[in-house]
């Protein structure tokens, strides 16, 4: 139950401690320190994605040839279908603040930067909820140490993605005690969609290869969409994928490690 409460509550705390930059960092974050945070993230997502859900997922699975890949290819289909519906209905804006998507509203600058915040949470949650989900049925394919490996890395790209937040609300004239305060609830959606997995996957364990899958291919719907673009506009755009290089790698080395 420990390693659960942790699991759970990491990718909020490293989403409340890169929110609190405004105490610390000037108005504006350089482009180039922005871009390499980004890619970062993305980077984490993706190796997470492979080793601490795909991969579980087939092994899960008892069948052999196409059966065996079927939970996961499904699932991982859904979990892009899932995101893009998301990405469609909810009004919400881009991080860089170049564009708004989904329906027009009249909400503020500031609401649909959390809405879009929010998108990139969900499958986090999802993903960490699914895997502590595993940990305690099936710990012989994805024991509880790999589970709070996937934790704490979320928990390290959920650094930079909670400065990326605060900071252009500060930029936009807001208090730092106002825009810490948005850049860390932004991440409260992580535990409650961590919490809402692990009950659906209790009551129907079988979906639990699904599950697994879903939640890949929705973090790769937010990295292919939102975060690898966000790295290759404007200059420095080298940075971005020295950043998920350098995220991939960590994220690989304590799924394989700790795992």
């Amino acid at each position: 139950m420990e390693g659960l409460l942790v699991g759970l509550l990491l990718p909020f705390a490293g989403t409340t401690l890169g929110a609190a930059c405004v105490f610390l960092m000037k108005r504006r974050m350089k482009p180039v320190l922005e871009n390499l945070l980004l890619g970062f993230a993305a980077g984490v997502m993706v190796a997470a994605s492979v080793w601490s859900l795909l991969i579980p997922s087939m092994e899960m699975t008892s069948a052999d040839g196409f059966m065996q890949v079927l939970p996961a290819v499904a699932g991982f289909l859904a979990g892009i279908g899932f995101l893009l519906l998301l990405d469609i209905a909810v009004p919400h804006e881009h991080i860089d603040g170049n564009g708004d998507e989904g329906p027009k509203s009249r909400l503020s600058h500031t609401t649909k930067l959390v809405f879009a915040v929010t998108l990139h949470n969900i499958p986090e949650g999802m993903a960490v909820g699914v895997s502590l989900a595993a940990a305690l049925e099936q710990n012989a394919y994805l024991p509880m140490a790999g589970a709070l490996a996937l934790a704490i890395g979320i928990a390290i790209q959920n650094f930079p993605e909670g400065a990326i937040v605060a900071m252009p609300l500060r930029a936009a004239g807001n208090s730092r005690r106002k825009s810490f305060a948005v850049g860390a609830l932004s991440g409260i959606v992580e535990p409650v969609a961590g919490i809402i997995t692990i009950l659906l996957a209790s009551i129907a364990m079988p979906v639990l290869p699904y599950l697994l899958a879903f939640a890949a291919g929705a973090m790769i719907y937010v990295v292919v969409e939102e975060l690898i673009p966000e790295t290759q506009t404007g200059s420095h755009s080298n940075m971005g994928t020295i950043g998920f290089a350098l995220g991939f790698a960590l994220m690989m080395v304590l799924d394989v490690v700790l795992g």
